[in-house]
């Protein structure tokens, strides 16, 4: 498996992982109707907008075997001086297997090595207790709660969390799977 900087050429299989990750981590959480309905063509157009050569300068970088994208990981510089990892998704069928570690530990290195001093954090919907847990275990601190309101027509609490360039800086290695070469 490698890590990469994604490109416009991800669009479409970075739509259709982050569109099979947002269908099972958030069933039960976001309406049905919504998960189950034009899903794909909005992140499509969402994945396509990011990645224009014109686009406001985001970070994605895929981890990719074989020639699938098993996983992305997207990161923004806000005007706030901080950085906002905005997605984080792995195929659901190989969730646990190390390759989110993997691309959140590069998605912070990215930013401490380009955006040195800044914290990173990232928005997480309350009832999404495995991220949560699993954000938890990487080091992140929750700093806030509050509503996210969705353009669709619904609203649903979330957490804040984050990582300070010092904690960072302490980020031990993510287990390397078998194979790997980044």
């Amino acid at each position: 498996m490698t890590i990469r900087t994604g490109t416009r050429h991800d669009a479409e299989s970075v739509a259709a992982l982050h569109t099979e990750s947002w269908r099972t981590a958030y069933a039960g959480i976001m309406p049905d109707e919504y998960l189950n309905g034009s899903l794909f063509e909005e992140r499509y157009e969402l994945w396509q907008n990011r990645l224009a050569a014109d686009a406001p300068k985001g970070q994605l970088f895929t981890a990719d075997e074989a020639g699938e994208v098993l996983g992305f990981v997207y990161l923004v510089p806000r005007s706030d001086d901080r950085v906002l990892v905005d997605n984080l998704h792995v195929r659901p069928h190989l969730k646990r297997s190390g390759i989110g570690s993997r691309l959140l530990h590069h998605g912070l290195r990215w930013s401490a090595h380009e955006h040195p001093g800044s914290s990173v954090y990232l928005e997480v919907l309350q009832a999404n207790t495995s991220a949560i847990a699993f954000y938890e275990r990487h080091g992140g601190r929750r700093t806030a709660e509050r509503v996210a309101h969705f353009e669709q027509g619904f609203d649903l609490p979330e957490l804040e969390y984050t990582w300070t360039p010092a904690a960072i800086a302490l980020l031990p290695e993510p287990p390397a799977r078998s194979g790997s070469n980044t």
